[in-house]
């Protein structure tokens, strides 16, 4: 949200400001599996380690070059240092816990997503209002910096998962194993969902006139949401289907999206938001517990990272043609055809209903 903001405050185009959101997940992309096989093959204690000191120094370049062409450098080395927090970390709640208690690990650990995308909006919205677009960044850069003295003091090692034989060292044969290619499937079209999310309304919201903080409340009301549902899926995880949760997520998220080009006000994108972090924060844990029980022992992470792979070619395609679109033909056209495949992938998900989650 503040890189869209500042970027549309030095100039930037609607076009432009997709180009910065896509640096943040096009390294990422190709990176993705590496860096899943280095994290089961070292553990993920120092890449995490590394990669949250590299997110502080990316996230105050703004600060100290508050210039276009710092942005693109800042995203780009963002994108790199969270893959290997995000695939570390899942490494971790992964391995913690019988398979029973997975999918409340998972929970929890969005549960910590969920605060952080709350309070960043916030933060950041603030910030800009009161002490300029360049000086949020330097507040926001104290969190991974906080992170990182935190895990350096701990002297315990995390959790990993066991080794085992690799097999088939490629990733086509993951690809090959049903439950994790539908795993995958509806884990691309949900980070489709969080992408226009993430993108489109702060421009929506500018569109309208709107302040930065009026637009960073209607982005934590949506993590709110996030933090609630998952708050409450340790319950859900015990009662429903796994695949249930993840079609009822993708069909409440479509009709989100269908909305939201028709309200204005600031109280009716609020509560389109929250039901929108409804739908796509409870998918997200339990569709972690699905990839981490089908994937092959000692290749979790690799398939964590394949997923990631997905996930940032999302990142990467979404803001482009999300930007190239609304600029093209307005916002409605762009949410109404995430609507359209977040539906698709709720009718796909039904057909998995049937199949055991282990």
């Amino acid at each position: 949200m503040a890189t869209t903001l500042f970027a549309l405050h030095l100039g930037a185009s609607e076009f432009t400001t997709g180009v910065l959101m896509a640096l943040f997940a096009l390294l990422p992309m190709f990176l993705s599996v590496a860096s899943g096989r280095l994290i089961d093959r070292v553990g993920p204690h120092r890449p995490i380690l590394i990669s949250l000191g590299a997110l502080a120094v990316a996230v105050a370049i703004p600060f100290f070059f508050p210039y276009l062409a710092a942005l693109y450098v800042s995203s780009t080395l963002l994108g790199v240092s969270f893959l290997f927090t995000h695939i570390g970390m899942n490494s971790v709640f992964g391995a913690y816990g019988t398979p029973e208690q997975r999918a409340m690990n998972f929970s929890w650990l969005a549960l910590g997503f969920s605060a952080s995308a709350t309070l960043g909006p916030l933060v950041a919205g603030f910030a800009i209002d009161w002490v300029g677009h360049a000086r949020a960044f330097l507040l926001l850069a104290a969190f991974p910096a906080v992170a990182f003295a935190l895990l350096a003091l701990q002297k315990r090692p995390l959790p990993r998962p066991e080794r085992g034989a690799r097999g088939a060292s490629g990733v086509l044969d993951l690809l090959n194993m049903p439950s994790l290619r539908a795993t995958f499937i509806v884990s691309g079209l949900l980070a489709m969902g969080w992408d226009i999310f993430s993108f489109l309304v702060p421009l929506y919201g500018a569109r309208l006139g709107l302040t930065a903080a009026s637009i960073g409340v209607i982005m934590a009301t949506f993590s709110v949401a996030t933090f609630v549902v998952r708050l409450a899926m340790p319950l859900f995880a015990r009662r429903v289907r796994h695949w249930v949760l993840i079609a009822a997520a993708l069909a409440l998220s479509g009709a989100g999206y269908m909305l939201f080009p028709f309200v204005s006000s600031v109280a009716l994108m609020m509560a389109i938001s929250f039901v929108l972090g409804l739908g796509l924060g409870c998918a997200q844990p339990v569709i972690m517990a699905v990839l981490y029980d089908a994937s092959p022992p000692g290749r979790q992470g690799e398939a964590v990272g394949v997923r990631t792979l997905m996930l940032n070619a999302s990142h990467t395609v979404i803001p482009l043609a999300s930007g190239a679109i609304s600029a093209a033909v307005g916002m409605g056209p762009a949410f109404w055809a995430i609507a359209m495949l977040l539906f698709a992938g709720a009718w796909y998900a039904r057909g998995r209903m049937q199949v055991p989650d282990r």
